[in-house]
């Protein structure tokens, strides 16, 4: 969960200018590069978290006929399905200059 840092993400998509987007690295398709690879990285944590969230009601049973369902472990399910997607939390991070980026190109012109 993105609880650490006090976001505003909206949970649908807003429109862009792309020649805004692009002013920070010059090419609109590194942009993007850029955004979903901090895209990944946020949902990689994401489900991490969840994952060791849900470890904790898992009691070391696997037999089919104990199946049933816990309602804190739904509500933490339900909890990570209401969260802005990582897309969106990453292009805020973007726009608001959070992110660290190194391009390709700029290092092959520092040597």
């Amino acid at each position: 969960m993105e609880s650490k840092k006090k976001l505003s993400v909206p949970n649908e998509a807003i429109t862009r200018s792309t020649a805004q987007m692009a002013e920070k690295t010059g090419n609109l398709y590194e942009t993007v590069m850029v955004i979903a690879k901090r895209a990944n990285q946020i949902a990689h944590d994401q489900q991490e978290e969840l994952k060791s969230k849900l470890e904790e009601f898992n009691k070391g049973t696997d037999t089919l006929e104990e199946v049933y369902e816990n309602a804190e472990q739904i509500e933490v399910s339900r909890c990570y399905e209401r969260l802005p997607k990582p897309t969106l939390i990453a292009t805020v991070e973007y726009d608001n200059d959070e992110l660290y980026f190194r391009l390709a190109s700029e290092k092959g012109k520092e040597e």
